[in-house]
């Protein structure tokens, strides 16, 4: 069976081949069951995770293919090792994640935009734009997620973007060399297997990336200007950060 991606509305919900029908969103539902297990067995998200996490995969899988997919997988894959990395400094810092894994509004925070873009993809005319800011916002969702757990790992001087003064690690709106370099580094890998996948073509690369690296710095300026202050939670962050990150990437 050829790779199944959705090209309009009418071919996901015609029913003149019912046969072929059934059988791509039987993929699409057994790759989704086989994932949601793994990384709930794995401990990557919690119950509630997982369910809006599966609802999420499902979508993407549908609306962009196996690609779609691959990049989901790279970017759980790289929150999931971050995340494990350096964990009993990050606990010392008050920074480490629940060890039962992410929750659902984590997981929508994350993963909301570039869903939503999947959708829009088979809505709109433009698919390859909203295909190419679906990207954006997955790279933008490991960037940011890397950048933060390895600079709480590894870090060892960290500064508040807006006022450059030197602050701990873990601190709303920190940044640190060894986090910035390896955010920048997860944008271009989740945005290279975009390419592979092809989901986007080699040129626009540089654009995915480079649109979620922006995303990346505007989280780090909204966690110092707004999460500080107690005006948004960490999730309105990081939603935000994937925003601005498929946003850039119509603008680019």
């Amino acid at each position: 069976m050829a790779p199944f991606i959705v090209t309009d509305v009418y071919d996901l919900f015609q029913l003149s081949d019912l046969t072929v029908l059934q059988g791509r969103w039987a993929v699409a539902s057994l790759l989704t069951l086989a994932f949601t297990l793994l990384a709930r067995q794995m401990r990557g998200v919690t119950n509630s995770g997982a369910l809006t996490g599966a609802v999420s995969c499902l979508i993407l899988y549908l609306c962009g293919g196996p690609g779609a997919f691959a990049a989901l997988i790279t970017v759980f894959a790289l929150a999931w090792i971050t995340t494990r990395l350096g964990y009993q400094r990050k606990q010392k810092l008050g920074v480490a994640e629940r060890q039962d894994g992410r929750k659902a509004s984590q997981v929508l925070a994350n993963l909301g935009v570039a869903t939503a873009c999947a959708v829009f993809s088979v809505l709109s005319p433009n698919r390859t734009l909203f295909l190419l800011a679906m990207a954006a916002a997955l790279s933008e969702a490991a960037a940011d997620t890397v950048s933060s757990e390895l600079g709480e790992a590894f870090g060892e001087k960290a500064r508040l973007i807006t006022t450059w003064r030197s602050v701990p690690p873990g601190t709303d709106g920190a940044v640190s060399l060894v986090g910035t370099l390896a955010g920048v580094g997860a944008a271009g890998i989740v945005s290279s297997i975009c390419v592979l996948g092809g989901l986007l073509p080699r040129q626009w690369l540089v654009v995915s990336a480079g649109a979620a690296i922006l995303g990346m710095v505007v989280d780090s300026f909204l966690g110092a200007w707004l999460e500080r202050r107690n005006m948004v939670n960490n999730d309105s962050v990081n939603f935000l950060g994937t925003l601005v990150a498929a946003l850039a990437a119509f603008w680019l």
